[in-house]
């Protein structure tokens, strides 16, 4: 690669990496507040989580179709109707506050998911236009853009919480629709590829081939359990804490720590792969989600919940990115669309399934009870990624040199 195609995918990577800024500022704002507003609005307390559950559904609903669609028409129009369907989300929950309407906000955020599901396309544009050695580092760079989430999405949903007072959150949902229009603006000005010839969109091995593959396997089992364990904790934290007296501003504190538990290793993470491999980076994912389950089985204070949710944040980042590095290992250019739609769609489709049985594990059964039963799934996940290095090809010994 020469070097003003360097420079090109750097500055491609770049500019991705700060759509998914934006996008994930969104999500983060979401994050902070779904869960409070649905305990404001549901007739029953059990249902509070529901509309970050119905965000996840939405994100799972978008996976297959976003994949496809971006195969056919390409990255920057799929992108845009991304954004369109995220502004749309974001109106229709902030009209819904202002009638206090639980079923409208849940319709809001379902769209608002289905953007975010769009948005998961961001890695793999950017692995599409880097080199192998670059592949990882372009990953990770990209979800390194939600390292300005972490920082202004808590901050923007405590400052514009009582925009509209004595209506309040109205005012998140308003500035959600403006980053959205913020990301279709950007993508005006980033040269994406154009989508593949029609004979390399349905070529390649069956879907079900590549799946039985220990790689994909790995890859799949890796991101569901990094995901679902993080997407349940995260969702069910805010309501906890609130429950334990602490105030929204600690909750929101909380979460903008974990965000940058999530993104801030981003720019580490791609170089820690190339030196220690992607299987240490997954096991050491898995270690850290089971070092967050014992932190917050110690105690209820914020501190508790602060640390807890960093390491989280943490665990859930080397899983990801491990997660996505080792997929794009198990497909061809003309079988990636397929493939990266099925992955996203098990991932997302356990985010929904854990977002939906979190207020109700946490009402029905406890918090504490709610990190023992996570840790078997971790622990099946580093069974499964020691098994795939296991099964890897032995490295070809070097010759000794003259």
């Amino acid at each position: 690669m020469g070097w003003g195609l360097i420079v090109h995918s750097r500055r491609t990577v770049l500019m991705l990496a700060l759509c998914q800024a934006l996008a994930m500022t969104g999500a983060s704002i979401v994050a902070t507040t779904a869960s409070i507003v649905g305990s404001m609005l549901a007739p029953d307390r059990a249902l509070s989580t529901l509309p970050i559950a119905v965000q996840m559904t939405g994100m799972m609903s978008a996976t297959i179709p976003a994949a496809l669609l971006m195969a056919r028409i390409g990255r920057r129009p799929g992108f845009w109707i991304g954004a369109a369907f995220g502004a749309s989300g974001a109106a229709i929950a902030a009209i819904a506050v202002f009638h206090a309407d639980f079923v409208l906000f849940c319709a809001g955020t379902f769209l608002l998911g289905t953007y975010n599901g769009v948005a998961q396309q961001y890695r793999f544009a950017a692995s599409e236009i880097a080199d192998e050695g670059f592949r990882a580092k372009a990953i990770s760079l990209v979800l390194a853009g939600g390292v300005v989430s972490a920082v202004f999405g808590p901050e923007t949903a405590k400052w514009s919480s009582e925009l509209f007072a004595p209506v309040v959150f109205a005012g998140c949902y308003v500035v959600i629709i403006f980053l959205c229009g913020a990301a279709a603006i950007l993508l005006c000005f980033i040269d994406l590829p154009k989508p593949a010839p029609l004979s390399l969109r349905h070529g390649g091995r069956p879907l079900a081939e590549i799946a039985v593959q220990p790689t994909f396997i790995a890859a799949v089992i890796a991101g569901m359990v990094g995901y679902g364990v993080m997407s349940l904790v995260m969702t069910a934290t805010p309501i906890a804490m609130l429950d334990c007296g602490h105030a929204f501003g600690d909750a929101a504190f909380v979460i903008q720590w974990h965000a940058l538990g999530m993104y801030a290793p981003s720019f580490v993470t791609g170089s820690l792969i190339l030196r220690f491999g992607v299987t240490r980076i997954l096991l050491t994912g898995a270690a850290l989600l089971l070092v967050c389950c014992a932190i917050n089985l110690e105690g209820l204070q914020i501190v508790n919940f602060w640390a807890a949710n960093v390491v989280l944040g943490i665990g859930w980042n080397f899983l990801f990115v491990g997660a996505t590095t080792l997929l794009t290992r198990t497909y061809t250019a003309e079988e990636k669309g397929k493939v990266q739609a099925l992955n996203d769609f098990l991932v997302f489709g356990t985010v929904a399934l854990s977002s939906f049985a979190s207020g109700a594990l946490l009402s029905g059964v406890g918090w504490a009870t709610v990190q023992v039963a996570i840790m078997p799934f971790v622990a099946i996940a580093a069974g499964v990624v020691l098994w795939w290095h296991q099964r890897m090809p032995a490295p070809a010994p070097r010759l000794a040199g003259p």
